[in-house]
């Protein structure tokens, strides 16, 4: 399966040329050339847009996406933090289940902002990764 940026699966040790991930968001790197990143952080870097983006967003794949900033703004309830894991959790199984395996969500809104706390692996490297991701609503 292709990640969220169209890039092929990691090559297996030996059969092609190095793999390359750009980082993200794009930038310039040090040496004056488009910045790269190593395969955990572009993990990282995928589960982020996956995160916010919004369904319909992109043209390709209009289903892609969590939509989590659409729901910035409704009210908080047990109810919406259900939804809102079962959302970021189906979202994580179908765009990135080959690519990593989730052991601990947890979804938070709060006024204006909704935080993710995330624990996974990353399935290629076997790095274990706590991230938390933040999105804003804007006011």
């Amino acid at each position: 399966m292709n990640g969220p940026r169209g890039n092929p699966g990691p090559r297996a040790a030996g059969t092609g040329p190095r793999r390359t991930d750009i980082a993200f968001p794009f930038r310039i790197g040090t040496r004056g050339r488009t910045a790269d990143a190593g395969y955990d952080d572009h993990v990282r870097d995928m589960i982020e847009q996956l995160l916010f983006t919004s369904p319909g967003e992109r043209v390709m794949r209009p289903d892609f996406g969590c939509g989590l900033l659409d729901l910035v703004f409704a009210p908080n309830s047990p109810e919406l933090a259900s939804a809102l894991r079962l959302t970021v959790q189906a979202a994580l199984q179908r765009w990135l289940g080959d690519v990593i395996e989730v052991e601990s969500l947890d979804v938070v809104s709060e006024e204006n902002v909704v935080r993710v706390h995330l624990v996974y692996v990353v399935r290629r490297t076997g790095s274990h990764r706590v991230e938390e991701f933040e999105g804003r609503g804007a006011a």
